[in-house]
């Protein structure tokens, strides 16, 4: 296994990894527009370390419990840290969550939001949740409406029940030769630039490491006008599990 996150250049990374000899886990903390009031003392960066080092715990000790389970738990013994914040409001620290854990001879997956799981098993699983995407308007009220309900995007903040919303899948360990693991800032190659395919971007993190994947990303990112259309970069976070 190996994996590197980089921080937005002159930012702190909102992105976490943590990761162990079966599994990993990659956290992408979701950064409020400018003049929103969370109702929170606490910065994604701050729910991401907490998550990350909970579900991190929690995965070492290979209990075996279901990872919505895991994710769920996660999510409410965090909340527990910050009781004085207004853990009500739609606005509060959230972040994206993808799994991967080895166990029984299953390869297993969770993705909440848009932290894609990549899975070679000779053909290609891309598991992306991409409720995001599809909502019917993007202004602060309709995303705030529409964040963790029915019918809008889930994602980890406040809700433990929101793991449940979670994509999931298993496969058995023997028919995968590898897993990819991607921030939406690592994947931004295919999914904003369009200059690889899912396959592409697997093989330049399986050939060149995560530190290739994140280097790539840079250097188109910088030859990018984004033209308002969006974050010229974005913290970057890639995993990689061989089999």
């Amino acid at each position: 296994m190996s994996f590197g996150s980089e921080a937005t250049p002159g930012r702190v990374n909102e992105d976490f990894v943590v990761a162990g000899p079966r599994w990993a886990v990659v956290l992408d903390g979701a950064t409020a527009p400018p003049g929103i009031d969370s109702g929170c003392a606490h910065d994604p960066g701050w729910l991401v370390r907490r998550l990350g080092g909970f579900l991190g715990g929690r995965l070492a000790v290979e209990g075996g419990e279901p990872l919505a389970d895991l994710l769920a738990e996660g999510i409410k013994a965090v909340g527990e840290m910050h009781p004085a914040c207004d853990l009500g409001n739609p606005d509060s620290p959230s972040a994206t969550v993808a799994m991967v854990r080895v166990l029984d001879g299953l390869v297993e997956w969770l993705v909440l939001a848009d932290s894609p799981v990549v899975v070679d098993d000779g053909g290609l699983v891309v598991v992306r949740d991409d409720r995001v995407d599809r909502l019917p308007s993007y202004t602060l009220e309709a995303v705030r409406a529409a964040r963790n309900n029915e019918g809008g995007f889930w994602v980890a903040g406040t809700r433990p029940e929101a793991a449940y919303e979670a994509l999931t899948g298993a496969l058995p360990v023997e028919r995968v030769r590898r897993v990819g693991v991607f921030s939406d800032g690592a994947a931004r190659l295919v999914e904003r630039f369009g200059l690889l395919g899912w396959d592409g971007l697997l093989d330049l993190l399986d050939r060149g490491g995560p530190g290739e994947v994140i280097r790539r990303t840079r250097e188109v990112e910088r030859a990018t006008d984004p033209g308002g259309r969006g974050k010229r970069f974005d913290d970057a976070t890639a995993v990689l599990l061989r089999f």
